[in-house]
């Protein structure tokens, strides 16, 4: 007779490992990459534009434009870019904070 095999989900495994504050605040960072490849991207799709000229619109190079829209680059895009990116698109660069928790 066999014995059934008793299963964990994936998120029980994750929560475990995001304890850990260094792990966290990794984790958070390559979301947050990931946040702002996929606004870059739509953002750039939305005003019908090429990475090229999306780039030309901003005073960058498409390879920037490229490199931000695959969410793989190891630098943080920055606050000025974003807006510059926003304002070429058409649309409003917005910041904030979500809390999870009331405290």
């Amino acid at each position: 007779m066999k014995k059934n095999k008793v299963t964990k989900s994936g998120k029980d495994f994750f929560n475990k490992i995001l304890k850990d504050p260094t792990t966290r605040m990794l984790f958070e960072e390559e979301k947050s990459k990931t946040e702002i490849a996929y606004a870059v991207r739509s953002a750039r799709l939305r005003a019908d534009l090429t990475q090229a000229q999306l780039a030309k619109k901003i005073g960058s190079t498409q390879s920037v434009i490229a490199r931000l829209e695959s969410g793989t680059d190891k630098r943080t895009p920055s606050i000025p870019l974003l807006s510059k990116i926003a304002s070429a698109c058409g649309a409003s660069f917005e910041f904030g904070f979500t809390f999870s928790k009331a405290s």
